[in-house]
């Protein structure tokens, strides 16, 4: 018996031992498959720099648009500028014209009518342009009340041209 006893607690030791083994290189396994999932995972360095990279773009984000958004504020500026240096030379150009005596008669001929001694002035009326305000009034002076006819007199004094 004793024998029989040696022998089964040896068969016994043995398969412990292997079973032992097989629980281990499952375990091994087990744990070597998690390392796998773990390193697909995103790491401690990655996430920081993602976190460092956001914060820079946000940290850039307005004074970029502000860069831009002024870039283009001079742009404006500039064509303004442009724009008024061209007007002034058109000024300073009249200017010069206004400061020739032979200019300001004529522009003084032209605008209020001005006639030099013993010269006889004309004054043409368009004819379709009276037919135009017959047509617009709907009446005419004589049809019309006196208050009417002052009112329209005083319109057409403020009105250029007429």
């Amino acid at each position: 018996m004793a024998g029989n006893r040696d022998r089964f607690s040896t068969f016994s030791t043995a398969t412990r031992l292997r079973q032992l083994g097989e629980r281990t290189a499952a375990h091994v396994y087990r744990s070597q498959s998690r390392r796998v999932v773990r390193r697909s995972r995103l790491t401690g360095r990655a996430a920081l720099l993602v976190l460092v990279l956001c914060t820079l773009v946000v940290a850039l984000a307005y004074p970029m648009r502000q860069y831009v958004s002024q870039r283009s504020e001079i742009a404006d500026q500039q064509r303004a500028a442009a724009t008024a240096r061209k007007r002034l030379e058109q000024l300073r150009d009249e200017k010069a014209r206004w400061q020739d005596p032979a200019y300001a008669e004529q522009q003084a001929r032209r605008h209020l009518h001005f006639l030099r001694p013993g010269e006889i002035g004309y004054i043409m009326t368009d004819p379709g342009a009276a037919a135009a305000e017959h047509r617009r009034s709907g009446q005419s002076g004589s049809d019309r009340p006196w208050y009417s006819n002052v009112w329209d007199g005083v319109d057409k004094a403020d009105r250029p041209g007429d």
